[in-house]
C-alpha cells in the first residue's frame, strides 16, 4: 500500500471550512505532527508502486462469527429488534484466525459487533491465536485501547469514540494517539451518501457525523492515523456490487493505506477495486466468501491477493 514520506514538518491546520476554535482544530501549543504538502504526496503517488492487498475480516455478534447487513444493526437495548444476518459459522473466532495466518494474510480486522462479554472473549481467543496479524475493533475507547495491543491486536479500529454526537472530538482523538501511538491507530471512516457526500456515520452506522470524506479531510485525519478503514454502509453485507465512486475517492485522496468494504460478490469486484482505487486500496471481502456462506472462493481471493504480491516483486 502506499506510504508517503514526509521531509517538513508543522502543526496541524483545521480543513478549509472548519472553525478555527471547533472540535477540528488541534492546540497547536501542544501537539505537534508530520503534513506533507500537496505537490510532495503527488511526486510521492508518482513514485511509489503499490499492490492491492486482500485484507480478511472476522465479525462477531454475541460470541459467534457472523456476517450481518451493517445497516441493519441497531443499537440494542432490549427493544427486541434483530439484525438481518446473512451467515453464522459454527467455528469459533479463533479458527479463522488461525485460517489467516496459515495463509499469510495479515491487517485483517476483528470486529465486535457489540460490547457483550462473549464478543470480547471471543475476539480476544482470535487475538491470542494470530499476535500481531490481526486489528481488532468495537467499543475501543481511551480506557481499554492499550489492552486490546496487549492481548496481541497490530491495531486498534476507532469509530464512534471519536465521531461522538456527530462531531470529531479532537480531545478523545489526542488521547487515542497519547496512549497506543499514531502507529497502531486506525480511523473506521465508513460512510453513507448524504446529499451528494460521503459523509461518516456512527453508532453502528445509524447516525450521521457533519464530517465528510474529501481530500482536505483525509489530510488531515492522516495526522493521527496508521490507516483508514472504510465501509461502503450503503452495499455493505448485501452483495450489490461495489461503489466504485467511494473506491475512486479513496484511491485519489487517502495519503495513508486504506481498505475499502462493500458490495463485493465476485472476482471482477476485486479488479474493479484495484482499476478504480489507482492500485492503493485494500479490499475485504465477507459474505461473499465461501467461508461465510456466499459463492466467491475463498482460496480464489487468497490466490489472487497473492498474485498482487508477486507483481510487485
Amino acid at each position: 500500500m502506499l506510504k508517503v514520506s514526509v521531509t517538513s514538518t508543522s502543526s496541524v491546520q483545521s480543513p478549509q471550512g472548519f472553525a478555527k476554535n471547533s472540535t477540528y482544530g488541534l492546540d497547536q501549543r501542544s501537539f505537534f505532527v508530520f503534513w506533507p504538502s500537496p505537490a510532495s504526496i503527488g511526486k510521492s503517488r508518482s513514485s511509489i508502486q503499490c499492490s492491492v492487498q486482500f485484507r480478511p475480516c472476522i465479525d462477531i455478534h454475541k460470541g459467534k462469527v457472523k456476517q450481518i447487513v451493517g445497516s441493519t444493526l441497531q443499537d440494542l437495548k432490549g427493544d427486541g429488534s434483530n439484525p438481518v444476518t446473512n451467515f453464522e459459522s459454527d467455528k469459533s473466532a479463533a479458527d479463522f484466525a488461525n485460517l489467516y495466518k496459515e495463509d499469510g494474510l495479515t491487517g485483517g480486522h476483528v470486529i465486535m459487533l457489540g460490547a457483550d462479554p462473549l464478543s470480547k472473549a471471543a475476539a480476544l481467543e482470535a487475538l491470542h491465536a494470530y499476535p500481531g496479524g490481526l486489528q481488532v475493533g468495537g467499543g475501543i475507547n481511551s480506557d481499554n485501547c492499550l489492552s486490546y495491543i496487549e492481548e496481541g491486536a497490530s491495531h486498534v479500529i476507532v469509530t464512534s469514540y471519536v465521531f461522538s454526537n456527530g462531531q470529531m472530538d479532537r480531545e478523545r482523538l489526542k488521547d487515542l494517539v497519547r496512549i497506543v501511538g499514531k502507529q497502531r491507530l486506525i480511523l473506521d471512516l465508513s460512510c453513507r451518501k448524504k446529499e451528494g457526500a460521503y459523509a461518516v456515520v456512527t453508532d453502528r452506522w445509524q447516525k450521521f457525523s457533519d464530517v465528510t470524506l474529501n481530500a482536505e479531510v483525509l489530510q488531515f485525519l492522516a495526522n493521527f492515523a496508521d490507516e483508514f478503514l472504510v465501509h461502503g454502509v450503503d452495499v455493505e453485507g448485501k452483495k450489490l456490487g461495489i461503489d466504485e465512486e467511494l473506491v475512486a475517492l479513496l484511491g485519489k485522496h487517502s495519503p495513508i493505506p486504506v481498505t475499502y468494504a462493500g458490495g463485493v460478490t465476485e472476482m471482477a469486484d476485486l479488479e474493479r477495486i484495484k482499476m478504480a482505487g489507482l492500485g492503493r486500496v485494500d479490499v475485504t471481502v465477507g459474505s461473499a466468501l465461501d467461508i461465510f456462506g456466499g459463492n466467491l472462493a475463498y482460496k480464489d481471493v487468497v490466490a489472487w491477493h497473492a498474485q498482487q504480491n508477486a507483481s510487485m516483486v
